[in-house]
């Protein structure tokens, strides 16, 4: 099954600044995304990419917003459309007229699957922070305490372990940090020291 988009430019520039309300992000995630361990997933990207947006970028509160924002839709449509991801969420985006750099940023979350590239950081990092904070998420599931003194030299030790979350590719991990420019280690210290906020939402 090929999920190509099959392109690279989405929405109308015209629409630029243009984002759903936090509640009627929050709703269209809830209709679409029924399965509790996505949502834990989404919002936990949806938490990284405010985080690296505020601390990291120093961008104000509606830029933080469509980090976030690209975050928390990111897999909206994996669930009940797999064969449609990306497709789907990007096609109703742009039929509410939401800014471009938010679909693009979710179609290149995983360029390796649906061709296209991440440009510019917001892409970057929603790339960055997808596949490794699936399996920190996993990591932290069996250790006793959770994410609580967990550190670099476990979750690299995990990442060694090809048996260990089999379904996460550790070659796209690596992909996304080099054209992030971020050293692996620093991204795992940035998703261990937020991420444990969501973890049992």
């Amino acid at each position: 099954m090929s999920l190509k988009l099959n392109r690279n430019t989405f929405g109308n520039p015209e629409n630029k600044g243009n984002l759903l309300s936090r509640e009627a992000a929050m709703q269209l995630f809830q209709e679409w995304v029924l399965n509790p361990k996505l949502q834990v997933h989404m919002l936990q990207v949806a938490h990284l990419m405010k985080s690296w947006a505020k601390e990291k970028e120093n961008l104000d509160e509606q830029e933080q917003w469509m980090w976030e924002m690209s975050g928390l839709l990111h897999d909206a449509d994996w669930d009940q459309w797999p064969d449609l991801h990306c497709i789907k969420i990007i096609e109703h985006l742009e039929s509410l007229k939401i800014d471009p750099d938010v679909m693009h940023a979710i179609a290149s979350h995983g360029p390796n699957h649906f061709g296209v590239d991440p440009i510019n950081n917001m892409d970057k990092m929603l790339f960055a922070f997808d596949e490794l904070s699936g399996l920190i998420h996993a990591y932290s599931l069996m250790r006793p305490n959770g994410y609580e003194a967990m550190d670099i030299k476990g979750v690299m030790k995990r990442f060694k372990e090809k048996s260990f979350a089999a379904n996460v590719s550790r070659e796209e991990i690596q992909d996304a940090a080099n054209r992030a420019g971020i050293l692996l280690d620093d991204l795992i210290t940035f998703i261990i020291t937020h991420q444990a906020a969501v973890s049992t939402k």
